[in-house]
């Protein structure tokens, strides 16, 4: 070999060190740099998504780099960042092992599904235009998302988880309740989900709507009159005499049985507590002045714990004016 080539050879190779271990390329703002790689992607293409984002030197480089290192078969798709300079065996180990960016939609316990599209639609992270699904249908969670990912898409996999647990609840259901479908089950549950914030009273609040559907007795839920007045939106006052006296088919005060649909999209405990309530013989409920509620089987008990609660509330808004 003459002395050149060898030469040359070396100074190849202190270069090619260099582009993978010594610093990377300036990003172009001078930020750390996104960028997303699709499932499915071959080694040439990811290096060039790289290498035309600044992230590294050379495609060419990469690809021998990711071969020799034996990272070649275990590079994983996601959205990653990069900061500014880093070194291209910094790179190589990050999509080796996967150090994506975690991305979340939390849609909470309770809000009606023209909230949840809006959730999806703020997030500007997605793509892609999103339906308003038929209320009460979709899971509250927080659910990981991708960078570029559909929104419909996203709404399909919350639709999905919500009607794979109803169906996992209703086969498991407690035995003689009052529904005809899981449907009214999920009708139940969106109202005590809006009744109360405290998970160990759920059971307890379905059980006092079921016991209500089964006497006959109507459900005076005032969540279903509000939901009939402003489609879930905050109400922004106290229900007034003449929005009780409504002619909503949500107006659970003057309508018999069940309203139409749910008021909003229950959680797991709402779902569960609607499916197996507590054993009670209680029909009414009222505030207790603490964030919950206290229970009653009789309209007498009834009545003095809303004088009670009424009494509460008389003595706050006194405080207040002071």
């Amino acid at each position: 070999m003459a002395p050149w080539i060898g030469g040359f050879v070396i100074l190849a190779g202190i270069l090619a060190l260099w582009a993978y271990a010594g610093p990377g390329p300036a990003a172009r703002r001078g930020v750390p740099t996104d960028i997303v790689l699709p499932p499915g992607e071959s080694l040439p293409q990811i290096a060039g998504t790289l290498a035309r984002a600044h992230v590294i030197n050379s495609g060419a480089v990469f690809v021998i780099a990711a071969k020799l290192t034996g990272a070649a078969r275990f590079l994983k798709a996601g959205e990653y960042v990069f900061a500014s300079g880093a070194p291209m065996s910094t790179v190589l180990l990050a999509l080796r092992e996967g150090r994506v960016v975690r991305r979340f939609v939390t849609v909470p316990e309770g809000v009606t599904s023209e909230a949840v599209v809006d959730i999806l639609r703020r997030a500007a992270y997605l793509n892609g235009e999103v339906n308003t699904p038929p209320e009460g249908s979709v899971l509250p969670e927080t659910y990981e998302v991708r960078r570029g990912e559909g929104r419909a898409a996203i709404l399909g996999r919350m639709m999905n988880a919500q009607g794979a647990l109803v169906a996992a609840l209703w086969r498991d259901r407690s035995k003689g309740l009052p529904y005809q479908s899981p449907e009214q089950a999920v009708i139940l549950a969106s109202i005590v989900e809006k009744e109360t914030a405290k998970s160990d009273e759920r059971p307890r609040i379905a059980a006092v709507f079921l016991n209500r559907l089964r006497s006959g007795m109507r459900l005076e839920s005032d969540p279903t009159v509000i939901y009939g007045l402003t489609s879930g939106a905050p109400l922004g006052h106290g229900l007034r005499v003449s929005e009780l006296a409504s002619q909503s088919p949500y107006n659970t005060y003057a309508a018999a049985g069940l309203p139409p649909t749910p008021i909003g999209n229950p959680g797991r405990a709402a779902l569960a507590a609607a499916l197996n309530p507590v054993l009670t013989d209680d029909l009414y409920f009222v505030a207790d002045g603490t964030g919950g509620h206290v229970f009653s089987d009789s309209y007498q008990t009834h009545l003095r714990n809303v004088a009670r609660w009424r009494s509460i509330e008389k003595a706050r808004a006194t405080a207040r004016t002071q």
